[in-house]
């Protein structure tokens, strides 16, 4: 506002921030900076003596179930992540902050310095709930240069799409930049530094439950198939001009590799085909001059060496002959057994925690009615489970659709991911990213209210079910307009039997 109470419009042009005390890039010696890939979104990087690592996600699951590592880590995996003088953690996501991973790592260094960026939910928001004992997790602010000693230092910038949640990293050693986009989908909104040394980024597509794990009108298979193909080409065209027009000297694609490995999965392994980084690859070589790298597990980039001269055939070793560069075999067990725990918890025994749970989200005044719907593996009704309808506008649980005209949306969840991600309060990524629903809507309309709200915005703090078990005469204030069904009319328990 001026002075007269008017209204000036300026227009912004800031400058970039990795451009502040600018430094001319010195020669590396062989070895001084070696880059390794481990698996997925997680590389090791020895810059002079200290070593860095990016998104470690080495064991176990991510999105509840859904995705599971395509590579072999490398077998000293844990002892790399123990001598890490830094990690960086771009966002939430649970390939990205993998607390399995973690949990192992803090078991051996609780204290290793980790560096997320300043989001507006916070990376670690549940790090407390999660039982990792982790005690030097570092937040820092955006475009700012953080210094690691004399030669290093660092830079977190945000995404231009999802700022409240996606970074990426610029790493910076005796003047040369590595730029690591992550999965943002317009890092930093489209502003980067060119020519840099090393470009990494994702690649792969597939990220997301659209459209495999939707059914109805318009979602044949050949129409889903149409789809991916034209995304994926899409996806490709993309990341190949962007490489073209930031021109860095080297590019690897990675933060793709994960397969749905599960066999209760098997359709959407089949069906959601993703980007092959080979491809994207040769796209590049065949537009610019960028010198490319598709990693396999324990490659090593020695960083010197390419920039001095790209052919050098010890500029990257590959791992030694016989090293298994694909899993296998998934240790599913113990995964799947702490997520089935949750469909006989005490909470579940009475119908009354469908009010409690929405109410604690605290998403209305939508117009959109959903029908959930508890399934086992394969989106049958579970016996016993739930089948209720949320009308968002009031908050209400409706026996039948309301007759007011509204965008009507079904979601069929597997059971054990769902009391999980209820019982804990967690993000529905872990259902819709992890293919772990299959949803209908009428209209086709995609309600990015409900679905970021969901995914993104729900509180950091849980349910509190022992507030809700104890308190007093929960049936009658929690349960009497709560309307449902139970499928196949088989009672969960007695309290759902007395509120029914």
């Amino acid at each position: 506002m001026d002075e007269e109470n008017g209204l000036r419009l300026l227009e912004l042009n800031p400058p970039n921030p990795w451009d502040s005390e600018p430094r001319t890039p010195d020669d590396l010696a062989f070895g001084e900076v070696q880059i390794t890939y481990l698996t997925h979104a997680c590389m090791d990087l020895k810059l002079g003596d200290k070593r860095m690592v990016f998104d470690p996600w080495l064991i176990g699951p991510a999105f509840a179930r859904g995705w599971w590592l395509l590579h072999e880590p490398p077998c000293d995996w844990l002892e790399r992540l123990c001598r890490a003088d830094l990690i960086y953690i771009s966002h939430m996501h649970s390939d990205h902050l993998s607390y399995p991973t973690l949990k192992k790592l803090s078991e051996k260094r609780p204290d290793v310095p980790i560096y997320v960026g300043d989001t507006e939910r916070p990376v670690f928001w549940r790090l407390g709930q999660s039982g990792v004992q982790l005690t030097n997790v570092n937040v820092v602010p955006f475009g700012i240069w953080q210094q690691v000693d004399k030669n290093l230092r660092f830079m977190i910038l945000m995404d231009g799409v999802h700022p409240e949640m996606d970074t990426c990293i610029i790493v910076e050693y005796k003047g040369h930049k590595i730029l690591n986009t992550v999965d943002c989908t317009r890092p930093n909104g489209g502003r980067l530094p060119g020519k840099v040394a090393l470009m990494m980024s994702d690649f792969a597509g597939g990220a997301s439950g659209f459209p495999m794990t939707f059914s109805g009108g318009k979602f044949t298979e050949d129409w889903k198939a149409t789809f991916i193909r034209t995304e994926r080409r899409k996806l490709l065209n993309y990341k190949a001009q962007l490489v073209k027009d930031l021109q860095p000297r080297i590019y690897c694609p990675f933060a793709g590799y994960f397969v749905e490995s599960h066999p209760s999965d098997k359709y959407i392994k089949e069906t959601n085909v993703k980007n092959d980084p080979n491809q994207l690859n040769n796209l590049i070589r065949k537009i610019s001059d960028v010198v490319t790298w598709t990693p396999r597990p324990g490659a090593t980039l020695d960083l010197g060496r390419m920039l001095k001269d790209p052919t050098d055939s010890k500029g990257i070793v590959e791992p030694p002959e016989g090293t298994r560069i694909f899993k296998d075999s998934w240790d599913f067990g113990p995964y799947l057994d702490t997520l089935s725990a949750a469909v006989g918890d005490e909470i579940f025994l009475h119908a009354s925690w469908i009010r409690e749970y929405f109410t604690w989200a605290g998403f209305k005044g939508y117009n959109l009615v959903v029908r959930m719907i508890e399934t086992d593996d394969d989106f049958k009704p579970f016996p016993g489970g739930y089948d209720y309808l949320v009308d968002f506008l009031d908050l209400s649980f409706p026996k039948e659709r309301p007759s007011r005209q509204h965008p009507y949306e079904e979601i069929r969840s597997r059971v054990d991911v769902m009391r999980y991600v209820v019982k804990n309060g967690l993000l529905w990524d872990d259902l819709y990213i992890g293919f772990q629903t299959r949803l209908q809507r009428d209209p086709d309309v995609y309600h990015h209210l409900f679905w970021n709200h969901f995914q993104i915005k729900l509180p950091v703090t849980p349910p509190n079910w022992r507030s809700f078990l104890i308190g007093p005469g929960w049936p009658l204030w929690l349960g009497t307009q709560l309307q449902f069904s139970i499928n196949n009319n088989n009672k969960v328990g007695s309290g759902a039997g007395e509120v029914a």
